[in-house]
């Protein structure tokens, strides 16, 4: 009787906690927001409104930017502008880039899985790892290093798939995707086999699985207004999300250990990887960039290197297969360009992947950045105010409120891109079969300004290449044409389920 009514007495003191918690909440949510005052954006709806379009949530952002380019939703502490209007974009993202930060706001979200990481940080830690990162990026050395690393994993690509055609098997696309390019990543940013795509490293895949999990429920908390609650109380997706975190950390640094154990062991070692760099940089001053450091730096890159390229790739894939007459140019295309007959096996065909070729590949250029701007691979992304500001279009926004551009809905806007924004058309980046690239304030998948992703070309050179291999060889389609494919709602845009497809090996007719 007694534990009956500890058990009872327990659950009536929770249930008055979330309550007080919910009442505070509301409170902080609609103080000082000035809601009626015109000269700011037109509020749209409260963070309980991102909550209940979760699944949904850039599909119900695209429908309210039709009506209003720039908004706010309302959460506690701060109002959330959200805008399409590249006006706006470029006064945040360039023109007065140093009154906009990462914010504390978003880095209180992010910190447990990125840390002091570059998507996280401002200031000197931002300028010091994007300093280092941008020589890297710069070098021949990776260049061609990451290149080779490419080509490699695009014929052990190609042969794993091999194996589902030949027995007319269904297969995950987006899931042999995700694991060549974590193993492409590995290699070039942290010089180790993982191995994931042959499925030799159960490691491997669970970190995999941990990470993609980890930033899900880390997406989680911009749309949960108890996180911080179910933190401290290490209750329900937080508790989830600790024991993740917990998993990628240990093999992280694990990672790090081996490496420099290695990197201890030889005079004159392989420093093409990222890694291997950043520990030689850490040798300056071990104090700062201690193994906590490393591991925050890895993980960022972890992010920008694996779900760019295979989410962009998977999205590809999906868009060729229901266009199939866009799927055959691109391979007209790849057999032109490159100049080999079916008769020539992978590792022959990928040798003639040269930098030569890659440029030349304009219309494959042109549709891998159509699917950019229809699917995204971050499809919101912003700063925080760190003044009073106004912004072009005349609204004003105040300290600590955070400025987000919406790309997945900027890429269905009419008054961006016409009245066929919605329509997957390659040729609207070409003019006389050459690539002309828009501003980045206009197609803002590789974010702009001083913070433009360092690894864009990095990123086009892998998804290239793995594109070109594939088609060169196979054919593609939906297991199921019927089935409604849609997006998971974290920071980067996967297919949520996977996408099951078909491959059909190229034939000679296809080449006559």
């Amino acid at each position: 009787m007694g534990f009956l009514y500890f058990i009872s007495s327990f659950t009536f003191l929770l249930l008055c906690l979330f309550l007080t918690y919910f009442s505070f909440l509301i409170l902080r949510i609609f103080t000082g927001k000035s809601l009626g005052n015109p000269n700011y954006p037109p509020v749209k709806g409260t963070v309980f409104h991102m909550l209940f379009y979760f699944n949904k949530l850039y599909d119900y952002q695209t429908q309210v930017a039709r009506e209003n380019p720039t908004h706010r939703i309302l959460a506690p502490d701060l109002s959330l502008v959200y805008t399409t209007d590249s006006r706006n974009i470029e006064h945040v993202l360039k023109t007065n880039f140093a009154h906009y930060s990462k914010g504390v706001h978003n880095q209180n979200i992010m910190c447990d899985i990125f840390g002091q990481g570059i998507f996280v940080v401002d200031e000197e830690k931002w300028r010091q790892q994007r300093k280092l990162a941008s020589f890297e990026f710069s070098t021949r050395v990776l260049r061609d290093f990451s290149c080779s690393v490419f080509r490699g994993s695009a014929v052990k690509l190609v042969k794993v798939i091999f194996e589902f055609s030949d027995s007319n098997v269904v297969f995950d696309m987006q899931d042999l995707l995700m694991r060549c390019t974590l193993d492409s990543m590995f290699k070039v940013g942290f010089g180790v086999e993982l191995n994931c795509l042959e499925g030799s490293s159960e490691e491997g895949i669970e970190f995999m699985k941990a990470f993609d999990e980890s930033t899900a429920l880390t997406y989680w908390r911009f749309v949960d207004p108890f996180w911080k609650l179910k933190r401290f109380l290490n209750i329900g997706c937080e508790a989830t999300l600790k024991k993740h975190v917990q998993v990628i950390r240990d093999f992280v640094h694990q990672l790090i250990k081996r490496k420099r154990e290695l990197l201890a062991g030889q005079k004159h070692g392989n420093k093409e990887d990222i890694l291997s760099r950043f520990l030689l940089e850490s040798e300056k001053d071990p104090e700062e960039m201690n193994d906590k450091y490393l591991s925050d730096i890895i993980l960022n890159f972890m992010i920008a290197g694996k779900d760019t390229s295979a989410s962009t790739l998977s999205w590809f894939f999906y868009i060729l297969s229901k266009n199939p007459l866009i799927q055959e140019k691109v391979a007209q295309e790849v057999r032109d360009v490159v100049g080999l007959n079916h008769e020539a096996n992978i590792d022959e065909f990928v040798t003639n992947i040269t930098d030569a070729s890659l440029e030349k590949m304009h219309y494959l250029h042109a549709t891998l950045t159509e699917t950019l701007r229809l699917y995204p691979v971050v499809p919101v992304n912003g700063r925080c105010a760190d003044i009073d500001d106004i912004l072009p279009d005349g609204f004003r926004v105040k300290k600590g409120d955070g400025v987000n551009y919406l790309t997945y809905a900027m890429g269905r806007m009419p008054y961006i891109w016409g009245k066929d924004a919605e329509d997957f058309r390659p040729e609207r980046w070409l003019e006389n079969g050459i690539f002309q690239p828009e501003s980045p304030f206009k197609f803002v998948a590789f974010h702009a300004g001083p913070r433009i992703c360092l690894g864009k070309d990095f990123a086009y050179r892998q998804m290239k290449i793995v594109a070109m291999a594939l088609l060169y060889c196979f054919r593609f389609k939906l297991s199921d044409e019927t089935k409604e494919v849609t997006y998971r709602t974290m920071f980067t845009l996967h297919i949520d389920g996977g996408l099951p497809m078909l491959a059909v090996p190229r034939t000679t007719d296809s080449y006559e």
